[in-house]
C-alpha cells in the first residue's frame, strides 16, 4: 500500500529582505511553517527535535535547519568530502520525477561545509559535479544545546536543473547523527521526514521524497 505523500508549503516573503547570519534568526523567518515531523525508522530511539524551515522570495529558496543536539561530532582532519561524510550534518535531496535520474544532493554539516553531487540510480553518486557557487550559499552556528544551518538557493538553478514544476519541488530533508557506540566507534542514526519503508537505512530510493509547495 503506497502511503501518501508528505508536503509542505514553502511561504512567500518579500524580495532581497532575508540575510542569512547562520543563526536562523532573521525575522522573517516568523512567517515559515515550522517542521517537525522527522523519525529514524531503523532506531528504537526517538531522534532529538529538529526544526526545518523554508521561505522563498520569487528569486531564492531559503532553508533553516535547527537541530537539537548537545554532542555534535564533526570530523576536522581536512575539508574533503570523506571528513564532511563522517560527521553530524543536515542533507537536502532534490529530483526531477521518481526515476532519479538524476537527483541532486546538498549535505551540510555544523561547519557549513557543502558535499554536493549529482546521482543516478542505485547509489551511482558522482561526486565531480558540484551545484554552482553562484547560486547557493549556507552559513551556520553551534550553541550548547543546538546547532543551524542555513541556507539559500537560487530559483533560476532549480529551473537550471528542471526541480521546479508547478511550482512544486520534490524534495528528500535528512539527518544524519553520529554517536559512539559501545566498543567507541562512531555509528550513525539516520533520521528522515519520509519513511522510505526499507528494512536498512537507505535516503537514495524514491520513496524517501517529499514535496515543497511554493506557495504565491
Amino acid at each position: 500500500m503506497n502511503q501518501e505523500i508528505k508536503k509542505y508549503t514553502v511561504n512567500l516573503i518579500p524580495k532581497k529582505q532575508l540575510m542569512l547570519s547562520g543563526k536562523g534568526d532573521h525575522f522573517l523567518w516568523k512567517n515559515a511553517i515550522k517542521l517537525t515531523d522527522f523519525c529514524s525508522p531503523w532506531n528504537n530511539e526517538k531522534p532529538s527535535k529538529i526544526i526545518f524551515k523554508a521561505l522563498w522570495d520569487y528569486d531564492k529558496l531559503f532553508f533553516n535547519f535547527t537541530v537539537f543536539d548537545s554532542k555534535i561530532h564533526i570530523e576536522k582532519q581536512d575539508d574533503s568530502f570523506y571528513s564532511i561524510n563522517n560527521s553530524d550534518r543536515v542533507e537536502l535531496f532534490f529530483r526531477r520525477d521518481n526515476s532519479l535520474n538524476p537527483y541532486y544532493c546538498l549535505e551540510m554539516d555544523t561547519d557549513a561545509r557543502l558535499m554536493d553531487f549529482i546521482a543516478y540510480p542505485n547509489k551511482n553518486l558522482d561526486f565531480s559535479w558540484c551545484w554552482p557557487k553562484e547560486d547557493i550559499e549556507v552559513k551556520s552556528s553551534v550553541k550548547k544545546d543546538s546547532f543551524t544551518v542555513e541556507g539559500a538557493i537560487t530559483i533560476q538553478s532549480l529551473k537550471d536543473f528542471n526541480l521546479i514544476k508547478e511550482n512544486k519541488i520534490e524534495t528528500g530533508i535528512f539527518r544524519a547523527k553520529y554517536s559512539q557506540n559501545s566498543s567507541g566507534s562512531l555509528e550513525p542514526t539516520w533520521i528522515t521526514w519520509v519513511n522510505p519503508n526499507t528494512e536498512t537505512p537507505n535516503f537514495h530510493i524514491a520513496s524517501s521524497f517529499g514535496i515543497l509547495i511554493l506557495k504565491k
